[in-house]
């Protein structure tokens, strides 16, 4: 049991280096949307006509509002989806890291002291909570 939570404890420290070398991010989605101006005269009015370019748009919530942002040119849509890219390899760095640290936690074993909860320990136990339901 010691060489496995020697070994995790060499994976985290490793995985947590990644973290450092993490460049610029920003959450949310880049998609892609294909649509029809509505002038009679354009050739998009036309039957089967698949409509303009298709518009990129990264869609992301802020302070819980979907925020949409459209790209002026293809680089600015290409420094977006680098930095898209980048938040979910933070997103796989941190799953990563809880599913070793859960691991490292089974393992790690119990110090063992004498005698149970002190009532003062118990208060604070309780008060925390109570706090966390909101009581």
């Amino acid at each position: 049991m010691p060489d496995a939570l020697a070994n995790l404890e060499t994976a985290r420290s490793s995985l947590l280096q990644q973290f450092l070398h993490l460049g610029d991010l920003r959450h949310g989605s880049i998609t892609a949307t294909v649509r029809k101006c509505g002038k009679p005269s354009c050739h998009c009015a036309k039957p089967n006509d698949s409509g303009h370019d298709p518009q990129f748009r990264l869609t992301r919530k802020v302070h819980g509002k979907t925020v949409t942002e459209t790209f002026p040119n293809p680089a600015a849509l290409r420094k977006a989806q680098q930095e898209v890219s980048e938040f979910r390899r933070l997103q796989k760095l941190n799953e990563e890291l809880l599913s070793i640290n859960e691991k490292i936690c089974d393992l790690r074993p119990v110090e063992q002291q004498r005698g149970g909860w002190t009532e003062q320990e118990k208060k604070r136990l309780l008060q925390s909570i109570r706090r966390l339901r909101g009581k």
